[in-house]
């Protein structure tokens, strides 16, 4: 499934196609994704202005004229193509090698009125569409709930202390609770545990001290996160199975990869002699290197 860089990268590559566009026609090739389409889609779609395109967690958000809001969810195989009357775009949000694009997956097809078309393809139908009125979106169950954004200002280590004083539970499940920090997934929290030296099963409590305090490890903890996604998406994303960038081309991150997938090689720190372990941790692969990650 896409991460947070791979969905930031793919709000980057549709935001000059859609902000400040009014959508022409929508087109619906079938009546569900993961969920139905909401009633009404594209008589509410159409005739309306793209005002902004963001993104909350791995949710792109493109916010109407009308005040309705357009959540849109990759889920494992979403992807847009753009093409225009200048023959501009491409393939926007392919995060796989060589998969082709089959138009029989073509689901869901905006025209705008720019003379832009954009189409949502998805082979495994995970990914979703829905229409929230603006004033609802934090309250919808979608949102509600949510972490802080981790490129946000709210991450902090005093943040990760309070709410990691007390759990039982290990870093990597602490991390990837999406009530805790939101879009973090599997590859980017075993890389941010890498350059932050610390075990996957190190207790998250270990990132507080007795007072409720910040540790070191919160810390080093912060700066590993930021810095995975942002050099995560200054690469292009990671492409394993499912993603490429705006131009068709591949993102460069895995090739970046210190723990990630690298079960057996030697430990990418310098200095240190490990070798790169895999444990399931919940059901999930942790890559993790038993000798500096403590």
């Amino acid at each position: 499934m896409p991460e947070l860089p791979e969905v930031e990268i793919v709000r980057r590559g549709l935001e000059p196609f859609l902000v400040d566009k009014k959508f022409k026609h929508v087109e619906l090739r079938r009546p569900d994704l993961r969920f139905p389409f909401p009633e009404h889609f594209t008589e509410r779609l159409q005739g309306k202005k793209v005002v902004s395109l963001g993104r909350r967690a791995k949710y792109l958000l493109a916010r109407l004229s009308n005040r309705e809001v357009l959540v849109m969810h990759l889920g494992m195989s979403g992807r847009f193509t753009v093409a225009t009357p200048q023959g501009r775009g491409g393939m926007i949000g392919e995060f796989t090698h060589d998969t082709g694009r089959d138009p029989a997956h073509d689901h869901v097809v905006f025209r705008m009125e720019s003379g832009t078309t954009i189409t949502y393809n998805d082979p495994r139908r995970f990914g979703f569409m829905l229409l929230i009125p603006e004033d609802e979106l934090e309250t919808h169950p979608l949102f509600s709930g949510l972490g802080v954004e981790p490129l946000g200002n709210e991450l902090t280590a005093e943040y990760l202390a309070a709410k990691a004083r007390g759990r039982r539970a290990d870093l990597k499940a602490f991390l990837m609770d999406q009530r805790i920090v939101a879009g973090l997934g599997n590859i980017y929290v075993c890389e941010a545990l890498f350059r932050a030296r610390l075990s996957p099963m190190r207790p998250a409590s270990s990132l507080a001290n007795g007072a409720g305090r910040p540790t070191g490890r919160a810390e080093r903890l912060v700066q590993a996160i930021r810095s995975v996604l942002w050099d995560a998406i200054e690469a292009g994303g990671s492409t394993l199975r499912d993603y490429r960038q705006a131009d068709g081309s591949i993102g460069a991150f895995q090739h970046t990869f210190s723990v990630y997938g690298r079960e057996g090689k030697p430990c990418a720190m310098p200095g240190c002699r490990g070798i790169v372990r895999r444990v399931v941790q919940a059901g999930r692969s942790t890559f993790y290197c038993g000798n500096c990650q403590r």
